[in-house]
């Protein structure tokens, strides 16, 4: 009996201890990352950040990302032509989810059409998603096609796969108590364990650039919230998904789409060429690379998006 106490009072302590050390790496990750702008749209307070001027593109990162992940971009030189809007989502990077429920798709699809009104720009934005972005700026053209001139997807999640990637499955936790637990105890050690693995996986066939985790951001991934907020989005995509794509005939919307033919996240196929069959008007390149275009291939990724800005804004 003493031995078995004995155990017990090791693993209280021992929950204690990585719990204090998720803690403190959490406020040592947010001081590295000061914020820029902040909007409140619909209860949610939304981090942003605004560069140059002109018709507007306004950018959505993926799953368990932020907006840092479009740094490898040209944004100086896009700028030059174009009003850059690049927002975290709830749940994401700096800004909160005060309400688990807006993890729904159809929630955050709101949330972003209310973004893009809220900053009263002069004419419909050019909207693009990338991964997980890409379904939910096709929820956006689905519930608010006005309030954007057309969509540019980036290795865009469009249908419901059944297996959920490798370095996602730790966040597939449904009980609500025991994934708080996990985020707050073994969510940012085993992250921090895994990082290297879980960039390979995301990255290939291409290799993560070195300066990865401060210029992407993927340091904000190793916090508890940021763990809670993507694992939120990963179950609320196999709730909501399926009722989405049944609606992808609807769109009138010009819609360019960009895919890595390596992407070991996403299969083109299934998510690419299945939209183009529902939609005519999809324009699909594919290109050599994998799912992380925007960070590997950054010129080529604005090349092609500045070409969609043209036809789209013009």
């Amino acid at each position: 009996m003493r031995w078995l106490l004995a155990l017990l009072l090791v693993l209280v302590v021992l929950t204690g201890l990585l719990a204090l050390f998720s803690a403190w790496v959490a406020r040592r990750v947010q001081q590295a990352f000061p914020p820029a702008q902040w909007l409140e749209v619909d209860g949610e307070r939304i981090h942003y950040r605004s560069l140059g001027e002109g018709p507007a593109i306004v950018l959505v990162h993926g799953l368990g990302g932020q907006m840092k992940n479009f740094e490898y971009l040209p944004l100086a030189q896009l700028a030059q032509r174009y009003r850059l809007l690049l927002l975290d989502r709830p749940g994401s990077g700096l800004s909160p989810r005060k309400d688990e429920g807006n993890a729904a798709l159809a929630a955050q699809a709101r949330l972003v059409a209310g973004f893009i009104r809220a900053l009263r720009l002069p004419r419909p934005p050019l909207l693009v998603g990338h991964s997980l972005g890409g379904a939910i700026a096709l929820g956006v053209a689905l519930q608010d096609p006005d309030c954007i001139a057309g969509l540019a997807l980036i290795a865009p999640l469009t249908h419901h796969i059944d297996t959920v990637p490798p370095p996602f499955r730790a966040l597939a936790i449904r009980s609500p108590g025991w994934r708080r637990f996990f985020a707050h105890v073994f969510a940012v050690p085993l992250g921090m364990l895994a990082s290297r693995r879980t960039l390979a996986f995301i990255f290939a066939p291409e290799a993560a650039p070195a300066d990865f985790p401060l210029r992407g951001g993927a340091l904000l991934g190793l916090r508890p919230a940021a763990y809670l907020g993507a694992a939120a989005d990963l179950l609320a995509v196999e709730d909501d998904l399926p009722a989405q794509q049944a609606r992808y005939g609807e769109l009138r919307l010009p819609v360019a789409m960009l895919y890595g033919e390596g992407d070991q996240v996403l299969d083109w196929r299934a998510q690419g060429e299945a939209l183009k069959a529902r939609l005519p008007q999809l324009q699909l390149t594919v290109v050599a690379g994998g799912h992380m275009l925007p960070v590997t291939q950054g010129e080529a990724t604005a090349a092609w998006l500045d070409g969609v800005a043209q036809q789209v804004l013009a």
